[in-house]
């Protein structure tokens, strides 16, 4: 290490924090690679007694760094907290797994107790999840009441893993008398959909004795609302629920409705941004009048509720002595609606208690209104014909738990009705690509006039818009991708540097004269360019000006992280 380096890591080194039986390397920017780099650290570990929490937020650890630190954390027996979100920056990922195999491994030979674990923000994907299953299945994780995931790519795949890997920690610590009683889990922004949502309500229903459950922004529908509502309602404990940004629907909105009823200690619901409607919103206000007395804070803001389902759930608020905010923004109130709902409140004392309704969307029509069923019954309808996709590729199954979070149903497949490429791009779904066959990829492409960079750019936005990390459709995508990519790129006609442009457009990076709805998720589309931009017809031109815009701050990309990382390793790599 030259001597400059050596002089900045103990500059950093000096800042560490210290006290409470708590080592905090958090945010020192640290760049760990090999052994020689990990020196200091090291030391400090090494001459620390009594260490019960160490904190490596905010560094970046590589494989031969993380093997010698878990050499020194072999002699610490009483750590109990591991803060090591944020902790592999810039990593390949796949040098993530083994760095946390290392880790694991030294915390399981200690012989230590954990309380806390938080892993947040690495995006290790499902693989990473390998990385700290033994970990979890250990005893060094019998105590653990704290899991803390946000944010790391697990997947479906990934969910699936950690779930499994629950149940075994819950089977091995109970056949010792001191069943695993985890109180907080943590998991947003995974990609975990219905699948993943499901496996782990399985798991939760095992264990029993949650208080927190956080799982925002991870692509669950109704099917896996309601799998974890049947979990939570076996979780008397419970206090906090954060599920925003996912999709209840009416069936999953009265699914959790019906749960509500069964907890009395609840303290904090956030379904924001969850499409619950005005069914679900008058589901949720019953289950809140007929109990729930802790109740603190209920969101229900961006959920299309309407005027009058809105003021049933002001009314249902009317004893709630504990509760300090209702956050009903982004609905259809309209101005009437707001000024009736305020009054409402004001009439009980709790004027106060109401966030603002700033962004109110107006009051709706009746058509709209029916607009909305229409909506919902397709949604319903696409799901039917996804369970009977899985049901002819997987057979049955048996029931999810002894618990039986989640019942079994007899179904009579249905034949799927035929599919064609038009049907498809119009609504596009990973069982109608599946379904087109392994010509799908010849017939979009063949069907595409690319020498119209906005039809190359729609196609490619509803090809990659199906992305999943399943192996068969992820190489439906790709390979489909490539056909018309590969057509677009080696057209004399095609104008390489407009499709950039117009791309950069849709996704919401790149502001147009043309009001153009950015698409919803950047998640698909960024899986998709980290695939493209390897391939030998992308041109390396397009790289840096790609690289750029997806470099800049970005809401949209922010909520994709994991994605966003992914692409712009594999840029950097170009």
């Amino acid at each position: 290490m030259a001597s400059e380096d050596i002089t900045k890591l103990a500059e950093s080194l000096a800042k560490t924090k210290v006290g409470g039986g708590q080592l905090s390397f958090k945010g020192q920017s640290l760049k760990l690679n090999t052994a020689e780099d990990a020196e200091e650290v090291i030391k400090q570990i090494e001459e620390f007694d009594g260490l019960e929490a160490l904190r490596l937020e905010g560094n970046t650890v590589g494989v031969e760094a993380a093997k010698v630190i878990a050499k020194a954390l072999e002699k610490k027996s009483e750590l109990k907290r591991c803060h090591w979100s944020d902790m592999f920056t810039g990593r390949l990922r796949s040098e993530i797994p083994p760095a946390l195999i290392s880790l694991g491994d030294a915390l399981i030979t200690a012989g230590a107790q954990l309380v806390e674990l938080d892993l947040s923000d690495n995006a290790f994907g499902p693989d990473g999840v390998r990385g700290f299953e033994a970990l979890l299945k250990s005893p060094a994780c019998y105590t653990l009441q704290e899991l803390k995931l946000n944010n790391c790519g697990m997947g479906i795949g990934g969910g699936k893993i950690l779930a499994t890997a629950l149940k075994e920690c819950h089977r091995k610590s109970s056949a010792q008398g001191k069943p695993l009683a985890l109180k907080i889990f943590v998991a947003g922004r995974n990609r975990l959909e219905n699948d993943g949502a499901t496996a782990l309500a399985e798991a939760f229903g095992i264990i029993g004795t949650l208080e927190e459950v956080h799982m925002p922004q991870n692509g669950i529908n109704h099917p896996g609302i309601t799998a974890l509502a049947q979990a939570f309602a076996i979780n008397p404990l419970l206090k906090v629920i954060n599920l925003n940004d996912n999709t209840f629907t009416e069936k999953g909105a009265v699914a959790m409705a019906e749960t509500l009823k069964a907890l009395r200690q609840i303290e904090v619901i956030n379904f924001g941004d969850c499409l619950v409607r005005s069914k679900g919103a008058v589901a949720i206000a019953d289950a809140v009048k007929e109990g729930l007395h802790k109740l603190k804070e209920l969101n229900l803001s961006f959920c299309e509720i309407k005027r009058d389902a809105a003021l049933t759930v002001a009314e249902a608020i009317e004893d709630k002595a504990e509760l300090e905010k209702l956050d009903l923004n982004g609905n259809c109130l309209g101005e009437e609606g707001c000024e009736q709902l305020q009054e409402i409140l004001e009439g009980f004392n709790m004027a106060a208690v109401l966030g603002s309704l700033s962004d109110d969307e107006g009051e709706e029509e009746d058509d709209e209104e029916e607009e909305e069923d229409e909506d919902e019954e397709e949604e319903e309808e696409e799901e039917e014909e996804q369970q009977q996709l899985k049901e002819r590729g997987q057979g049955e199954q048996e029931s999810l738990t002894p618990k039986k979070i989640i019942d079994s149903q007899d179904s009579t497949p249905v034949p799927s009705p035929p599919v064609d490429i038009a049907t498809f791009l119009a609504f596009p779904s990973p069982e109608k690509l599946l379904r087109l066959g392994p010509k799908c990829s010849v017939l979009i492409a063949q069907q595409t006039d690319t020498s119209d960079v906005e039809k190359v750019v729609t196609a490619l936005l509803r090809i990659s818009s199906v992305f999943k990390d399943e192996a068969p459709v992820k190489t439906a995508v790709h390979e489909t991708t490539d056909a018309l990519m590969r057509k677009a790129f080696t057209s004399a006609t095609f104008n390489s540097d407009a499709f950039i442009t117009s791309l950069l457009i849709h996704m919401g990076l790149l502001k147009s004269e043309e009001k153009i709805k950015a698409v919803p998720s950047l998640y698909g589309i960024l899986m998709t360019l980290n695939h493209m931009v390897q391939q030998d017809y992308f041109p390396k031109s397009l790289a840096p000006v790609l690289s750029a815009f997806v470099t800049k701050p970005n809401r949209a990309l922010d909520s994709c992280s994991f994605a966003r990382h992914m692409l712009l390793q594999t840029l950097h790599q170009l």
